[in-house]
């Protein structure tokens, strides 16, 4: 299931190391994200071939979440979660910032309160009426 991380040669492509850390739950929403530049080394953009090796530290953007890992071990296969824990290690100030902005968003969201009950008819119509405002 893991590769051995003895031999200072050995690596694993880096779309499949994100797919098998569960970072993503595809190869190509992983392939996607790194060809987006959503995924970066040293802020270098990457490509999903490239060869990860162990102690590389990686930038994960994803659901707008930003996460810094260094890389503690090579799979090519995706296994639980808790075996997937154990592939990476996240710094402390990536976590903390994370947090922070997660909480940042949920405050943010506090001041809509969904309606108790459906819209009615008249609602449905103005709604319609009204189009997509977030498209504007």
């Amino acid at each position: 299931m893991e590769k051995s991380t003895d031999n200072p040669t050995a690596s694993v492509r880096l779309d499949l190391w994100l797919w098998a850390a569960r970072f993503f739950k595809t190869r190509s929403l992983a392939k996607s994200a790194i060809e987006a530049g959503r995924v970066t080394i040293g802020g270098q953009h990457l490509k999903p071939a490239r060869a990860l090796r162990v102690g590389e530290r990686l930038e994960i953007t994803r659901a707008g979440e930003r996460h810094e890992v260094e890389v503690r071990a090579l799979s090519e296969q995706r296994g639980p979660a808790k075996v997937a824990e154990a592939l990476y290690a996240e710094s402390e100030e990536s976590r903390a910032l994370r947090l922070a902005e997660r909480e940042r968003r949920r405050m943010e969201a506090s001041g809509y309160q969904a309606p108790d009950t459906k819209p009615d008819k008249r609602a449905r119509r103005l709604i319609r009426a009204l189009g997509d405002l977030d498209a504007l």
